[in-house]
This record gives C-alpha cells, sequence and structure tokens, in this order.
C-alpha cells in the first residue's frame, strides 16, 4: 500500500465520522438501534443463527466483517456476540475458500500470480501450512475477505484452514464485539437499567485489556511470520 493510498483512506475515515456525526445530530439514530437490537433480541435462539447466517453470505460477497462483528457485540453481548460472529466468519471463510479451490480457481490463481505478496505468502503456506494461515489471521497483510478466496488455491488442507482461521480471528472478533457490546450499554442494553459509574470503568478497563492483548497478539504474530519467512527463503 503507497503512502497516498494510506493518507486518502484516512481522509475517507475522517469525512466517514463527520457525516455519521452529523446524521446522528438530525436523525434518531439510537432509537433506530435500539428497535434494531430489540428485534433481534425478542427472537432468541432462531436470532442467532439468522445473524451466523447473515454474517457467512456477508464474508462471501467481500462485505466489511468488523460492521457485522460490532454488530454482533452490540446485539448479543460481549461473549454471545463474539460466539455468533466467529461462527459466522468461520463458516463465510469456509465457503469462500470452497467457491476458490472448485470453481474459481483459474481466475483467482491469474490474479495471484501477477501480486508479489500472494506469491511469497502462497511460498510461505506450501512450506508451513496451517500455522501461516493461523498467525495471518492474527496479523492479516491482506484484507480477510479477500485472504478467504486466495487460501483457497494454496496447498493447505481444508480443516486445517478452517480450524486456524477461528483460532487466528478470536482475538479481533472479541474486540470488535466487545466495542458493540459498549454501544449496548448505551443503549440501555434492551430495556435493561442504565450503567453506573463503577459498571462503566469496568467496561473501559476491559476495553482496554482488550485491545492490549490484541495488539501483544498482532505484534507476535507478525515476529513470527517474518521468522517463518526468512526460514522459507532458507530452505
Amino acid at each position: 500500500m503507497t503512502t497516498t493510498n494510506k493518507h486518502w483512506k484516512l481522509i475517507l475515515l475522517a469525512v466517514g465520522l463527520v457525516v455519521l456525526s452529523v446524521a446522528a445530530s438530525f436523525l434518531p439514530v439510537s432509537a433506530w438501534l435500539k428497535r434494531f437490537v430489540d428485534w433481534f433480541q425478542d427472537l432468541g435462539l432462531p436470532g442467532a443463527f439468522i445473524y451466523i447466517g447473515t454474517y457467512a453470505v456477508a464474508a462471501v460477497l467481500f462485505l466489511p466483517g468488523a460492521i457485522f462483528t460490532i454488530a454482533a457485540g452490540l446485539i448479543f453481548g460481549v461473549m454471545a456476540g463474539t460466539a455468533v460472529a466467529l461462527t459466522g466468519a468461520t463458516i463465510g471463510a469456509a465457503f469462500a475458500f470452497l467457491i476458490a479451490r472448485y470453481l474459481l480457481r483459474e481466475r483467482i490463481e491469474q490474479y495471484a500470480q501477477k501480486n508479489k505478496k500472494f506469491g511469497a505468502i502462497d511460498r510461505a503456506v506450501g512450506k508451513e501450512g496451517w500455522k501461516i494461515v493461523g498467525l495471518l489471521r492474527l496479523s492479516p497483510l491482506i484484507p480477510f475477505n479477500v485472504s478467504n478466496y486466495f487460501y483457497g488455491v494454496t496447498s493447505v488442507g481444508f480443516w486445517p484452514y478452517v480450524l486456524a482461521s477461528a483460532v487466528g480471528m478470536l482475538p479481533g472478533t472479541l474486540l470488535f464485539a466487545y466495542l458493540g457490546a459498549i454501544g449496548q450499554a448505551t443503549l440501555g442494553g434492551g430495556g435493561e437499567k442504565g450503567h453506573g459509574p463503577l459498571e462503566w470503568t469496568f467496561l473501559g478497563v476491559g476495553l482496554l485489556a482488550t485491545i492490549g492483548v490484541t495488539l501483544f497478539v498482532s505484534r507476535v504474530a507478525k515476529k513470527a511470520l517474518k521468522e517463518a519467512a526468512a526460514t522459507t527463503k532458507e530452505k
């Protein structure tokens, strides 16, 4: 990614935040979100399965997973939201993998051959298999939805890929679900009493701890990836 592209992404993110802030000032966003959360919570267990299926389809269609994970935390809370989002993301990743391996293999291989980063990852996966997949999930060098298809044309097996993906996606999923759960607390948790200062303190400390763990795991993964790349070159 070039410096110019990074700057444009930051500018677009800032513009998006401004637009959302302005919209929230003029529109009953909180009321809409609360009705959305209440509707899903009223569905009970079927609502969780509906959300898992929706998330899986979104992953296959390249829709941004972070938004769906935050929404899962908003609807279901930290632990249940993490479980729902992780299940949906894993199922979506599995479907994309199978589509790439058996339906779109030639087209994706042609695209991957033109990208040096994909070529390096392909060689690393060929040497280390599921370990590289897990590390890349912890510290993604390529976007989540794109990588789901890319892994389908590598030599990694289906079940090792699925298990490594699920484990590798867990820290990030937990973090985004936690962000959503804080939003749920702001809305009143679907009719629950508001949180007191102590509860907000625990939420804040928990969020900071989750961010810290996620960053630490990401750094460890990056270091391990560098070591694996060096080992692959030597071989």
